[in-house]
């Protein structure tokens, strides 16, 4: 008589079963791995008790194989990076939600080929255990590296086509139109605006804002120049409005960078500020402060968007499904405006 089969042994997928968590959650937790609340993490011991459930040694082997790493990949070069205070922040931010945990963040400027070849080979490798990407433009290649990656990536803006199912982004149409409606109510008409680059979502939302206050007021745009988020750029921007439209009163400029620009360029061709021509930017950067006149401007929570960027995908490294959100932009009135 032979004897009986021996009973099969419980698997990893009941075990997440029982503790109601996710495959991923349990896994983490048999391998004693980072970023699981207390409370899931005693349902899953609980479960692994009441099944008897053992690891197999080979598959706990390849389970562990976390680098302890996320990386936050930035559409953008080395100087320009380092130089505007947005990613500065933007990295303070992420930094201080990691602080909790036991992830590391590495910084990756692709906007190269050869930065975009190097971050491919390391995605692939599985160096990293998690995206963010920011200052994306048009159809960016980043985009797409991450998607082929199959790794858990989070979107600090929205890409210029389509919607990720997690982001964090700001209101960028409703602080355009608040600034907008604010040089309104300073009794301003012939209000110009230098716009974002037109290959990026933030660029042709705060554009949309602007013409949107306008609108509601029964006015049409009185006139749109392109600048490139530089103080440089809003300078050009700025030379190039006053001579096409001498009489303009008012200006938005979408970004405090190209704001700070603009204010140099009136100073340089004599007009007074905000006497001749109000000016209004958007972020409200420490650059801000120190332009002649202080800067009227829209408040972005810059640094706020690096951190809950960083929360939400240690959500998602838990098994989490959080939600995307948008969080809110508010005036900040000084001299200029």
């Amino acid at each position: 008589m032979s004897a009986p089969a021996s009973p099969r042994p419980p698997t990893l997928d009941e075990v997440a079963e029982r503790a109601q968590v996710s495959r991923t959650v349990a896994s983490r937790v048999i391998n004693n791995g980072p970023h699981v609340s207390r409370a899931k993490r005693d349902a899953v011991e609980k479960a692994i008790r009441e099944l008897g459930f053992t690891p197999n040694r080979a598959a706990r082997a390849l389970a562990t194989r976390q680098t302890g790493v996320v990386v936050l990949a930035v559409s953008g070069d080395g100087p320009g990076v380092f130089a505007d205070p947005f990613f500065g922040q933007i990295i303070v931010g992420a930094c201080t939600a990691l602080e909790k945990t036991d992830l590391h963040l590495m910084l990756s400027l692709a906007s190269t080929g050869h930065g975009q070849r190097r971050l491919e080979s390391f995605l692939q490798t599985r160096g990293a255990d998690g995206v963010m990407l920011v200052a994306l433009r048009g159809d960016d290649a980043l985009i797409d590296i991450a998607a082929q990656s199959g790794l858990p990536t989070v979107f600090i803006g929205l890409p210029l086509r389509g919607t990720p199912p997690f982001y964090v982004e700001v209101d960028n149409a409703g602080g355009a139109r608040a600034a907008t409606e604010h040089l309104l109510h300073g009794g301003r008409r012939r209000i110009a605006m230098i716009t974002g680059p037109d290959d990026t979502t933030v660029g042709r939302e705060r554009r949309r804002g602007y013409a949107e206050a306008l609108t509601l007021a029964g006015l049409a745009p009185y006139a749109t120049e392109p600048g490139d988020f530089t103080e440089a750029g809003g300078a050009a921007a700025m030379r190039t409005l006053l001579n096409a439209h001498p009489d303009l009163d008012a200006v938005v400029a979408a970004n405090d960078n190209m704001a700070a620009g603009a204010l140099r360029m009136l100073r340089d061709a004599g007009r007074s500020v905000p006497g001749d021509v109000a000016v209004t930017g958007f972020d409200d950067l420490p650059i801000a402060m120190h332009t002649d006149p202080k800067l009227t401007t829209i408040h972005q929570p810059v640094e706020a968007l690096g951190r809950e960027a960083a929360r939400m995908l240690v959500d998602l490294l838990d098994g989490g499904r959080p939600e995307p959100f948008i969080l809110p932009t508010n005036m900040v009135v000084r001299e200029s405006a």
